[in-house]
């Protein structure tokens, strides 16, 4: 099959879409992405075809052009919460979806700096956003935003919450730990491998004590700066009556410092200041691996302002205003014009219409409302402007309400703890036992070596590789998984991912791509199908109805209508061609002449007629992703049990689930719904869940590991374990495999460190590991479990 140059999903409507790149005539899937390849050749910017290292996204949701509108962003008191004034110059940080490669970033950027206006452009790849500044008196942000989407990118400015500039500066000072750690090491290092070889055997004794007071210096800072996260651990761990790894790790440092520096200061006995060094660096390198990934998995899920509209249009005394969102009152009257998004929860007062709520729901078909009816903020009216009365605002909204349900989930969430913590609580334990029990037993024998013993016993069985052996793993195996474009978020995945015996999937843009699409078309009276779908195509003609929409790639501007009626919720009745024509429910389009019957709709069924003769009967799909029959397979064959939980209440969802393969089907759930079947599963089972939606955000929080799609809601994903980014189901079952790949090097990891701790162990009790030895075989011991790790990159999916 034929794929699109854009985006590169296959091309259903033939050669009907095309656009001339480097002289060739490409196909495209859609006008989405025909308009946005066009914009790009036209900009001279051909180029980013041929350096882009992955396909644009596919463009067929670009919004019409109510929502292209951006003029909301130019109010003074919108701007005063992102955008910065320096002189005539404004500069902000936007966020921008559709960012899938360097290429992305290089297009974004030479189409804005030749516009008039526009001072500077940074765009980074890898956050997904853009540093612009522009003088405020030749362009406006609005008009910056307009050109970054005829190009295929939605951009908004980003607001940092304050929990991303907490973990931006608890990095930095991470990172100047572990810099200052890097530096001391390489320096003590120098003057050890000079002890340790004997240069200074012939020298003088007090070179060999300066070098030492040296060291003492370099390594004072690692100690009392770089290494205090393992003593404030350590602290929190005893305090609350447990052990944990960094309690042997902070004894380990602060023992064999203070006696190096009491043997610096007597001027016998041996010095550790290189382990000290190198240990604290590869414990401080191993965490910050791990917190970075950590970090980079958040970045996308971060940004959930946009969920509700900035500003809204005020009625008052007749008048009309564009007001900031957060000027709204509980008893404001605000105009909602077709396309626009609500802002705030409110009930209508005047007119009708239908309302998309995928953001709360996670379907796409919209619900008529009428007088009285309540809406939401963050939905989007689509037919006919209402006039709404606000009822709620900020925490008492029902996006609020939502989040707030996430979190108590969160709260319940079980905890499945790394095996390493595990173990790590009681060989703590064991080795300081042993260690207090060596120093009271050679203070008897010979206690002029009792110090010495007893840190080299410590030294030796210091738990670094211990302490390596998941972070390592997890880090290579994160690294595969970006690859993959299966994103983690919390720590613990791949534990959790070898456990799943259960997967729960929401249906809509989760097994279903989101978007309606014509399927069978049966006609009468002599019409073909061409001529049905392009008569609907005429009738649909600007309506931002997800059915109106799938039939827009078929309007052809043959027909002349004159004039329309929409019926919220039962279809649209015109006047076209001096024939009066009628799409919709069978009931709607001939309740007299229809004895037709669908089989428990297996799929949804729209009707046409002209005056009032049946011409057409047309199915609309909403496609299935093109990977869910196969990874439901996959799934199967790893004795996986399968669910289905969907607020569609259709028995679509039934026809979906005969046909990949999915006999335990719940339907017309509501967010409490979900969430207790899953909490009902979870008693027999572990289960993972999938979603796309705010209203999945509470069950993603309360199972035991949940995935959120890429095209997915921002709270979805702020609520999952995993993102998968590029909508491909089956990375889950290579995401399986890799956790199960990583348990396996954790498990040896951990193997090795105990077998290596147990060997060790009684030679240095005995006396028979020399300080210098213990701190090399440490070492040792801790890059056969960092190489170990390493195997893992060479995974091959």
């Amino acid at each position: 099959m034929t794929s699109c140059f854009h985006c590169n999903e296959p091309v259903l409507t033939g050669d009907q879409f095309t656009t001339i790149i480097n002289g060739q005539a490409q196909p495209m899937c859609c006008p989405g992405c025909q308009a946005v390849s066009q914009a790009i050749m036209d900009a001279g910017l051909s180029s980013y075809y041929q350096f882009r290292s992955e396909p644009g996204n596919r463009q067929t949701a670009l919004v019409p052009e109510q929502l292209s509108q951006y003029s909301a962003y130019d109010l003074p008191e919108v701007q005063q919460d992102f955008v910065h004034k320096q002189g005539a110059i404004d500069s902000t940080s936007l966020s921008i979806d559709g960012i899938t490669c360097a290429a992305c970033a290089w297009l974004i950027e030479h189409k804005l700096k030749p516009v008039a206006g526009i001072t500077n452009v940074l765009v980074n790849s890898t956050t997904q956003r853009a540093l612009v500044s522009w003088d405020s008196e030749r362009i406006q942000l609005s008009e910056i935003l307009q050109i970054i989407s005829k190009i295929g990118y939605q951009a908004a400015p980003y607001q940092v919450d304050e929990q991303e500039k907490q973990s931006k500066a608890d990095s930095r000072k991470f990172l100047l730990r572990l810099g200052l750690a890097g530096f001391a090491t390489m320096q003590v290092m120098m003057f050890a491998l000079a002890l340790y070889t004997g240069y200074f055997t012939e020298l003088d004794v007090q070179f060999r004590d300066y070098f030492r007071w040296v060291s003492l210096i370099f390594a004072a800072p690692v100690v009392l700066y770089s290494a205090q996260p393992f003593y404030f651990s350590a602290l929190r761990s005893v305090l609350s009556g447990k052990l944990n790894m960094d309690v042997s790790v902070s004894i380990a440092i602060l023992g064999a410092y203070i006696a190096s520096c009491i043997a610096t200061m007597q001027g016998n006995g041996e010095v550790y200041f290189e382990s000290v060094s190198m240990f604290t660096f590869f414990l401080l390198l191993g965490r910050y691996f791990e917190q970075a990934a950590r970090q980079k998995a958040s970045v996308s899920s971060s940004n959930l302002h946009k969920l509700v509209p900035l500003t809204a249009h005020l009625c008052h005394e007749g008048e009309i205003t564009e007001i900031a969102a957060k000027q709204l009152t509980i008893g404001d009257i605000i105009l909602v014009k077709p396309g626009e998004v609500i802002a705030a929860d409110a009930e209508v007062v005047t007119g009708q219409s239908s309302v998309n709520e995928a953001m709360l729901t996670g379907e796409q078909m919209p619900i008529s409302k009428r007088v009285l009816d309540k809406v939401y903020a963050g939905t989007i009216n689509i037919e006919q402007p209402i006039e709404v009365r606000v009822t709620a605002l900020g925490q008492d909204q029902l996006v609020a309400e939502i989040i707030r349900l996430q979190e108590l989930a969160s709260n319940n969430k079980p905890t499945i703890a790394l095996i390493a913590d595990r173990l790590a609580r009681y060989f703590s334990g064991t080795v300081l036992s042993i260690a207090a029990i060596t120093y009271v037993v050679w203070s008897f024998v010979s206690p002029e070596d009792a110090f010495w013993i007893t840190l080299s016993v410590l030294v030796a069985t210091c738990p670094c590789a211990l302490a390596l052996a998941t972070p390592t793993a997890v880090t290579c195996a994160t690294a595969i998984f970006t690859k993959l474009g299966v994103i983690p978020r919390k720590p613990g995945i791949f534990e959790k991912l070898t456990k799943i015996n259960h997967v729960v999937f929401d249906k809509t843009g989760t097994l279903t791509c989101g978007q309606l699409s014509i399927g069978d078309v049966q006609t009468f009276a002599g019409y073909s199908s061409a001529q049905v779908l392009s008569i609907a195509a005429a009738i649909e003609q600007g309506s931002l109805h997800p059915i109106a929409l799938a039939f827009s790639p078929f309007y052809d501007n043959q027909h002349q209508v004159e004039t329309v009626e929409h019926h919220i919720g039962l279809g649209i009745r015109a006047s076209m061609d001096q024939m009066q024509v009628s799409i919709g429910t069978a009931q709607f389009v001939s309740p007299d002449m229809l004895p037709i019957s669908v089989k428990a709709t297996q799929s949804q069924w729209i009707y046409l007629s002209i005056d009032n003769e049946l011409i057409a009967k047309i199915e609309m799909l909403d496609k299935l992703r093109v990977d869910s029959i196969a990874t439901v397979n996959a799934l199967k064959a790893a004795n996986i049990k399968l669910s289905i939980a969907s607020g569609d209440n259709s028995g679509h969802v039934e026809f979906l689930a005969h046909k990949i393969g999915i006999s335990d089907v719940h339907s017309g759930l509501s967010p409490q719904d979900k969430l207790a079947l899953v909490n009902r599963l979870q008693q027999d089972a572990n289960v993972a869940m999938f979603g796309d939606g705010i209203n999945d955000a509470p069950v993603l929080a309360g199972a035991n590991l949940s995935v959120a799609m890429g095209s997915g809601s921002a709270i979805a994903k702020n609520s999952a374990d995993l993102i998968l980014l590029g909508d491909h189901l089956s990375r889950f079952n290579d995401a399986i495999y890799v956790a199960k790949q990583t348990q396996r090097i954790i498990h040896q990891n951990l193997l090795w460190a105990f077998a290596y701790n147990i060997i060790i162990l009684p030679l240095a009790v005995t006396g028979h590991v020399a300080p210098y030895i213990a701190a090399i075989g440490m070492s040792v011991s801790s890059l056969i479990v960092v190489s170990n790790s390493l195997r893992l990159l060479r995974i091959k999916l």
